[in-house]
C-alpha cells in the first residue's frame, strides 16, 4: 500500500508532498490540471520507463520517491532479500532519479537497483490501469496473466515456466552435440597425433631451461675448466695461495694476541674468513670432480632442445603450456569418446523433462479451464452491476505451441448485446465499455488474488487513471460503487471527471495548477468538508458554482458515505 508520495522537478510539479491512506483515494481537477502526472509519476516507481523530457525546465534532475507498507508479504520480500534491499518497519522506500539528458538511476531500500528490479516488484506493490492499460486488455498475454491470476496459480505457472526453461536448455544442447559432433569426428585425428607428438616427446615442467643451462656449460667446458682451476689454486693449492697466506697471518696474530690481548678478536675473525676461503676451495674441487666435456652429451642436448623447441612452436611458447595443451586434447578426446554417453543421458532428461512439462501443463490448463467458468460468471454479474445487464463474457481456453506460460491460449470474448456471437474485445466493445470490462475483471482478479495471498500483509495499490472515460449518470454510479467496494480489499487511487464516482471517495484530493514567478506549478490538497462538497459541486455544475449544485453534491457525497455504512 502507498503510503506517501514525493515528487520534485516532474513535468509541471515543482514539489509535492502527499500521504495517501488505505481505502479509496479520489484525484479531480481541472482537465490539464495534472492529475495524470500523479500517476505518471507513481508509474515511475513501479520500473516505468523514464525519459529527458519529463525533468522540469531548467531542472537538472527530476525526483521521485515513495513509502510502501509491505507487511509480511512472502513472495515480495523473497524478491528483495534476493536484491539484498532491506525492509524497515514494514516499509519499503522506492526512489527514482531522472537526469535532464535521459539517464535514470533507481533505488530500494536506499540500495541502487535496476529498474528490471521495479518491474519485478510492481505486481507485489501495485497495478496502474488507464488509458494504456485498456489496450493492453486487448493483448492475448495480458488475458491469460489475469486468468492466471484469478485462478491463484501464480506457483503452478513458476514450475511450468521452469520445466520449459530447463527442457529447451536440454534440447539446445541434444542439437547442438548433434550438430558439432560431424566437425570433432574430422578433428579427431588431428587431435590423435598431436597428443602421441607430445606424449612419445614427454617433455617435463622447465626442462627447457635446465637443457639450455647445460649446454651453456658444455660449449664454455674448457673455460669453466681453467678458470675453476685457476681459481682452486689461487685459493688453496698454491704455495701462494690464500689460504697459505691467511694461516701466516694468523701465526703472527697468535704471537701479537699473547703480546697485546686486546688484539685477541683479529685473530678469531681471520679464522672465520679462513673457513670461509677453505670452504669455496673444497666447493671448486667438487665442482671440477663432476665437470664433464662429453661431444656426445653435448649432442644429446642439443638433439632434446629441438624437439622440445619444435613442440612449443606448435603448442606453447613453454613446457608448461605444451603440457598444459596437451591435457586439453586429452579432454576433446575423452569428451568425444564420451559422447554417446552424453547424447543417451540428454535425450534421458529431454524426456523425463518433456513428461514432467506435460503434465504440469496439463495441470495449468485444467485450473485454467475451471477458473475460466468462474471468471465468466463473476464478470457478467460485475457487468451487470455496472448497467451493462446483457453483457456476454466468455474466456475461451484453446491449444497453443509450448512455451514458458504452457499449452494454452486464452482470449477473453464479449457480446454486448443478446443475440450477438461473442468476439475479442478489440472488436466489439466502446470505449466506456471498455472501461466498464477493465473494471469488471480487475475487481473480479483482485478478489480471486486475496483469497490466494490471504495472510500475505497489506493490501496492494490498485490505480485507476480515468476508469471513467466514455461513461455517465447511472453507470458512473455503480462504477463509483464498484470502485468502493475494491477499496474494502485493496487500497485504490482513481484519477476521476465524474461528481458521481467522487462522491463515493473515502479520501478526496484535488489537484489544480498555478502560475508561481512566471511559472507553471500543479499542488495538490486533500479535501475534507465544505471544500470536499465545493469540489463535487464544480464538477456538477462547471465553472460557475451555483447553490443548486452544492445542494445537489451535499445529497451525492451523502448517498456516497451512505453506501460505505451500508458496506
Amino acid at each position: 500500500m502507498l503510503v506517501e508520495l514525493v515528487v520534485e522537478n516532474y513535468a509541471v510539479i515543482e514539489r509535492l508532498r502527499v500521504r495517501f491512506h488505505p481505502g479509496l483515494n479520489l484525484l479531480t481537477g481541472e482537465t490539464g490540471s495534472g492529475k495524470s502526472i500523479v500517476v505518471d509519476a507513481l508509474g515511475l516507481l513501479l520500473g516505468g520507463r523514464a525519459a529527458g523530457d519529463m525533468v522540469r525546465t531548467g531542472a537538472e534532475r527530476a525526483h521521485i520517491s515513495g513509502i510502501f507498507e509491505v507487511g509480511v508479504c512472502r513472495r515480495l520480500r523473497q524478491v528483495l532479500e534476493a536484491a539484498g534491499v532491506e525492509i524497515e518497519d514494514g516499509e519499503l522506500l522506492i526512489e527514482r532519479e531522472i537526469l535532464a539528458g535521459g539517464k535514470s538511476r533507481a533505488f530500494a531500500g536506499s540500495r541502487p537497483v535496476t529498474a528490471s528490479l521495479l518491474r519485478e516488484l510492481a505486481p507485489h506493490l501495485g497495478d496502474i490501469h488507464g488509458q494504456h492499460e485498456q489496450q493492453r486488455l486487448f493483448d492475448a498475454e495480458a488475458q491469460v496473466e489475469m486468468l492466471d491470476a484469478f485462478a491463484g496459480s501464480a506457483d503452478l505457472v513458476a514450475e511450468v515456466a521452469d520445466l520449459y526453461l530447463r527442457w529447451r536448455s536440454c534440447r539446445r544442447e541434444l542439437d547442438e552435440l548433434e550438430r558439432n559432433e560431424q566437425e570433432k569426428l574430422r578433428l579427431a585425428d588431428l587431435w590423435g597425433f598431436q597428443r602421441r607428438e607430445i606424449e612419445e616427446a614427454s617433455p617435463k615442467p622447465g626442462e627447457d631451461a635446465e637443457l639450455e643451462s647445460e649446454r651453456r656449460r658444455l660449449l664454455n667446458f674448457a673455460k669453466l675448466e681453467e678458470n675453476a682451476a685457476s681459481a682452486y689454486e689461487a685459493l688453496y693449492e698454491s704455495p701462494e695461495s690464500a689460504i697459505a697466506r691467511m694461516r701466516h697471518a694468523a701465526r703472527r696474530l697468535d704471537e701479537l694476541a699473547r703480546i697485546d690481548p686486546s688484539l685477541a678478536t683479529l685473530g678469531e675473525s681471520l679464522k672465520s674468513a679462513e673457513f670461509a676461503v677453505e670452504e669455496a676451495a673444497y666447493s671448486l674441487r667438487d665442482y671440477l670432480s663432476h665437470l664433464e666435456g662429453s661431444p656426445g652429451r653435448l649432442e644429446e642436448v642439443e638433439t632434446r632442445l629441438a624437439a622440445i623447441e619444435k613442440l612449443k612452436r606448435k603448442y606453447g611458447q613453454t613446457t608448461e603450456q605444451v603440457l598444459a595443451y596437451l591435457e586439453e586434447v586429452r579432454g576433446q578426446l575423452a569428451a568425444l569418446e564420451n559422447t554417446e554417453s552424453r547424447r543417451a543421458a540428454l535425450n534421458e532428461e529431454l524426456r523425463s523433462l518433456a513428461a514432467a512439462y506435460e503434465a504440469a501443463a496439463a495441470r495449468l490448463s485444467d485450473r485454467r479451464k475451471d477458473a475460466a467458468r468462474k471468471l465468466e460468471k463473476r464478470v457478467e454479474t460485475e457487468l451487470s452491476s455496472l448497467a451493462m445487464e446483457r453483457t456476454a463474457f466468455r474466456v475461451r481456453v484453446g491449444p497453443a505451441a509450448w512455451s514458458e506460460r504452457g499449452v494454452d491460449e486464452v482470449c477473453f470474448l464479449v457480446s454486448p448485446n443478446v443475440g450477438e456471437e461473442p468476439r475479442t474485445l478489440e472488436k466489439v466493445a466502446s470505449g466506456g465499455e471498455i472501461s466498464r470490462i477493465a473494471l469488471a475483471l480487475k475487481t473480479c482478479v483482485a478478489a480471486g488474488a486475496g483469497k490466494t495471498t490471504k495472510g500475505e500483509g497489506a493490501p496492494r495499490t490498485l490505480v485507476f487513471d480515468e476508469v471513467d472515460a466514455g461513461i455517465g449518470g447511472r453507470a458512473a454510479e455503480v462504477v463509483g460503487r464498484r470502485l468502493k467496494d475494491l477499496a474494502a480489499s485493496s487500497q485504490v487511487l482513481c484519477v476521476t471527471h465524474l461528481p458521481q464516482i467522487a462522491a463515493f471517495a473515502d479520501h478526496h484530493y484535488y489537484v489544480e495548477k498555478k502560475e508561481a514567478s512566471g511559472r507553471t506549478v500543479a499542488t495538490i490538497l486533500e479535501l475534507t468538508g465544505e471544500s470536499r462538497t465545493r469540489e463535487v459541486g464544480r464538477m456538477l455544475s462547471g465553472e460557475k458554482l451555483t447553490p443548486e449544485a452544492l445542494k445537489h453534491a451535499e445529497k451525492l457525497i451523502q448517498a456516497g458515505s451512505a453506501g460505505k455504512r451500508g458496506a
